[in-house]
């Protein structure tokens, strides 16, 4: 463990630059929407005449730089804001366009693979072209703009990797892929899954010339604090067809109470650049970890963040089933469940999941989960604090032995 953390010590410290610099920003936001105790009290009903919420809303708006912002606690899911926000902009007969196959919940959305697809985009008349990209290979630019047509509505990017062996997305390259998206395809409305990403990076994918993004308040914009809800901010006529397809045409933006949420959400979000850059420290020690004893392991110790996810390979089931275990059992809640694999909705194959966390799927604390299906991937995510992250570690090093497959101990990408 001690090797591990001299490893990536330096790296800490330069992300130390990245809190910093995303902690001033969500400031400024918090200051140009002029949050004031009376704001954090919360609304019922209708939510008619929430001035906390519009005020939280400003502030994600501000952060995101973007025109609008849809910020609600009955959006419960990273899915479902992205739904949302599909449903919203597409309409029959429209083409959407995604850049590698979208994380499993958002494929079964889109009406792919086996099961009852009623009520899916494909099934609401939505056409759908997928560009391949599942290999540690950077996006091939070239081949997704000859799927944009006349008829493509929307392209769908999803910044993390999800249960793919591609990498993640980062903002650098994402910025390049839209402007030449841009230029090829002017009518196209870009959609961008942000789930994990917030806050790694001094920029989101708003700032770089996208029209929709959304994601969970469970993950990195939550703070740690939220115990539900999504958010969708982009540009006013995007954001508007969103939340028409959220409540309902007429309705839209003007209804939606926070009920009693509104002090966590503002609280989580002015912590989430800390909180995030701790999960993002943890999952660099958890890479030189794994790597060290010989697992595979994407990213690498040494490469560059775009969100929280850190994938171990494991050798086989059995494997993969005990670095669960033990990490459910260094869980603050619930350590003496055993994770089972066991059918999701949403999910073609049975997943695994550790997390012993306060708020059910909150993968900003530290959890993993994987498809039990080859190959036998980990995916690694979150960690409240660096502490509890070298805590859980130390459990795996007297309960996993080293590995040598006989090859590099990090995938490519």
């Amino acid at each position: 463990m001690a090797v591990a953390r001299q490893q990536v010590e330096p790296l800490w410290r330069e992300l130390d630059e990245v809190v910093r610099f995303n902690q001033a920003r969500v400031l400024e936001a918090f200051w140009r929407a002029g949050v004031s105790q009376d704001m954090l009290g919360g609304s019922t009903g209708y939510g008619y005449d929430d001035a906390g919420r519009e005020a939280l809303e400003a502030v994600y708006a501000s952060y995101f730089q973007a025109e609008a912002a849809l910020v609600r606690p009955q959006l419960v899911s990273g899915t479902h804001a992205l739904a949302c926000a599909l449903y919203g902009l597409l309409r029959p007969g429209d083409e959407l366009v995604t850049v590698g196959r979208p994380y499993d919940t958002l494929a079964t959305l889109i009406g792919l693979g086996p099961g009852d697809h009623a009520g899916t985009l494909i099934d609401s008349g939505v056409r759908y072209r997928e560009v391949p990209w599942d290999s540690p290979q950077p996006v091939d630019v070239d081949a997704v703009l000859r799927q944009l047509s006349s008829s493509t509505r929307v392209l769908f990017l999803q910044r993390s990797r999800g249960y793919s062996r591609r990498p993640s997305l980062n903002i650098e390259a994402m910025a390049e892929l839209i402007a030449a998206a841009r230029q090829r395809a002017p009518q196209v409305k870009v959609v961008v899954d942000n789930c994990y990403g917030e806050f790694v990076e001094t920029r989101e994918p708003s700032m770089v010339g996208a029209d929709l993004v959304a994601g969970s308040l469970i993950k990195n914009p939550g703070g740690g604090l939220a115990v539900t809800g999504g958010y969708i901010v982009g540009r006013q006529e995007c954001v508007e067809a969103a939340a028409r397809r959220l409540f309902a045409p007429g309705l839209g933006r003007e209804v939606g109470p926070l009920l009693d949420l509104a002090r966590s959400l503002f609280q989580g979000f002015f912590l989430a650049p800390h909180i995030v850059g701790e999960a993002v420290r943890g999952a660099l020690l958890a890479a030189a970890f794994f790597a060290a004893r010989g697992w595979p392991v994407a990213p690498g110790p040494q490469e560059r963040r775009t969100d929280l996810i850190q994938t171990i390979d494991f050798p086989d089931a059995a494997s993969l089933l005990t670095a669960a275990r033990v990490l459910q059992a260094a869980s603050p809640v619930d350590s003496q469940a055993i994770p089972e694999p066991a059918p999701l909705p949403g999910y073609p194959d049975p997943v695994v999941m550790a997390a012993g966390t306060f708020v059910q799927g909150a993968s900003l604390e530290l959890s993993a989960d994987a498809p039990l299906r080859p190959p036998f991937t980990l995916y690694w995510q979150g960690g409240l604090t660096r502490e509890h992250v070298e805590v859980a570690l130390a459990r795996m090093a007297a309960s996993l032995p080293g590995h040598n497959p006989g090859h590099n101990n990090e995938m490519p990408g």
